[in-house]
């Protein structure tokens, strides 16, 4: 199984490989549950909580500054692919449009299908984040997270929801599907977050 679809890493890629990792041959696919079947004229994005609430359209998103990113990708079981190409809106860009209260701390994020994973406001905000609708230069297919995803290169995939159509802001940490089910409530790669202390 290794040979065929993963291999270890070459010494010379250890500073972008995190410990107990294996780099993919292609791009898998992990999800819990269904796939859903969105179009991106039925999509709509909310922002609630600790923040004015507002809803996004497709269109809405579209019209944001669009940027192309390189950026690898760790999941937490225990694969990376490095350099995946993507375009996208930054999440500092987005964030332009939302009006926060002082008091907002973290972040929860919803998606279609009812999959929720949380961030530390200072995890999310980082320079290099994004909201992802292309993927190799095609449309992010629906088995990736399209029609948009965020990406948060910085921790395991799972925080780099899928079919994200959300944002929740808190002033206090709530944990998400895979941190309530044993995952880390963080999930940083190199530290090897990968599940809580409850279940280690």
């Amino acid at each position: 199984m290794l040979g065929k679809f993963f291999q270890k890493p070459d010494p010379d890629l250890q500073d972008r490989v995190p410990p107990g990792q294996h780099l993919a041959k292609g791009f898998p696919v992990l999800t819990y549950g269904q796939t859903p079947d969105v179009t991106t004229n039925d999509w709509q994005f909310k922002i609630w909580g600790l923040a004015t609430p507002k809803t996004f359209t497709w269109d809405d998103i579209m019209a944001m500054p669009q940027s192309e990113f390189t950026a690898d990708f760790h999941c937490v079981t225990t694969w990376s692919k490095l350099d995946v190409q993507w375009t996208g809106v930054k999440v500092v860009d987005f964030m332009q449009q939302v009006d926060l209260a002082p008091d907002a701390a973290y972040v929860m994020e919803h998606c279609y299908g009812g999959y929720t994973t949380n961030l530390a406001l200072a995890d999310f905000l980082k320079e290099e984040n994004f909201f992802a609708h292309t993927l190799f230069g095609e449309p992010l297919p629906p088995e990736h997270g399209g029609p948009l995803r965020l990406v948060v290169p910085h921790l395991y995939a799972w925080k780099s929801a899928k079919w994200i159509n959300g944002l929740e802001f808190l002033s206090q940490e709530d944990l998400g599907f895979w941190e309530r089910n044993g995952y880390h409530r963080r999930g940083e790669p190199w530290s090897e977050e990968r599940y809580s202390d409850r279940f280690s």
